[in-house]
């Protein structure tokens, strides 16, 4: 036998055939100017979206490098690698430092930027390097040796032939502290685990490399 269910609905607030029977319309106006609002708001955000992914940092100085070298490399490739350094969001080394690393010369052989399949390689190297200057409190003085190319490294004197410059792995680092106490600082950066490779102390600078395994000299 069929049973009927009756159900009472009770309104949360008292309801009046006035607002019952009242239908909100938007007119033809005010539906433009709406949408035109939106588009609006829209258009600048997207806008400020746009500026910020593809902001451009201001073209590096290059009048304190070598002409001679600049002409060699290209300002165009200079730059570039200027533009990947500065990508990496360092706080105490500069690009123009890293890339003045690279603009020198032994006799009549000049040294060379990386090749640009090894940029990523120094990435970790100069976090690290910014590491250890962050737990020092000092900025990076000088990068007196960065990547060197084949050519320039044999002309080095005591460089190994299989270098981890060669690669683009090290940074050979000067302070406005002892080689000691930057060697340390750099060994505790080690021990927290923020980078695994060589570091060397030598007489006027500190040698850093990301070569995957630690080693000390």
């Amino acid at each position: 036998m069929a049973q009927w269910v009756f159900f009472s609905i009770v309104p949360a607030m008292p309801e009046t055939t006035e607002t019952r029977n009242r239908i909100i319309i938007p007119t033809r106006r005010n539906f433009i100017a709406a949408t035109t609002a939106a588009a609006a708001g829209l258009a600048a955000t997207t806008q400020r979206s746009h500026g910020f992914l593809f902001r451009q940092s201001p073209p590096m100085d290059l009048s304190n490098l070598p002409a001679t070298w600049v002409r060699h490399e290209g300002e165009k490739k200079i730059q570039s690698y200027g533009k990947f350094l500065a990508g990496l969001r360092l706080k105490y080394v500069t690009p123009e430092q890293v890339i003045k690393a690279h603009a020198r010369r032994k006799g009549s052989v000049w040294n060379n930027l990386p090749p640009k399949s090894m940029w990523r390689a120094m990435a970790g190297t100069l976090k690290a390097a910014d590491r250890v200057a962050a737990t020092l409190g000092k900025p990076i003085k000088t990068v007196t040796s960065a990547y060197r190319s084949p050519a320039y490294n044999s002309r080095c004197p005591g460089a190994k032939s299989r270098s981890w410059h060669l690669q683009n792995y090290a940074l050979d680092l000067q302070f406005k502290a002892s080689t000691s106490r930057v060697a340390a600082v750099a060994r505790h950066v080690r021990s927290q685990g923020h980078f695994k490779g060589g570091i060397g102390r030598y007489s006027s600078f500190v040698h850093i490399d990301t070569r995957g395994h630690n080693v000390d000299w």
